[in-house]
């Protein structure tokens, strides 16, 4: 079931919180990547959002 994510926002737009599933799959949609995806660029250069999609870019 997909959850309407229009209206969330992170608390801390800079970093991901991985114990928030819900911000999660926002980041998921965001970076437009699995939730595996995430979690493997995480914790390679952690949870900074600009190092995140650096890595996931860097893996396309």
């Amino acid at each position: 079931m997909s959850v309407d994510m229009s209206h969330f926002k992170p608390l801390d737009p800079g970093r991901i919180n991985t114990l928030d599933p819900v911000e999660l799959q926002y980041w998921c949609q965001e970076l437009h990547c699995t939730e595996a995806q995430l979690n493997d660029a995480i914790s390679k250069v952690g949870d900074h959002v600009t190092a995140v999609r650096e890595q996931l870019s860097s893996r396309r």
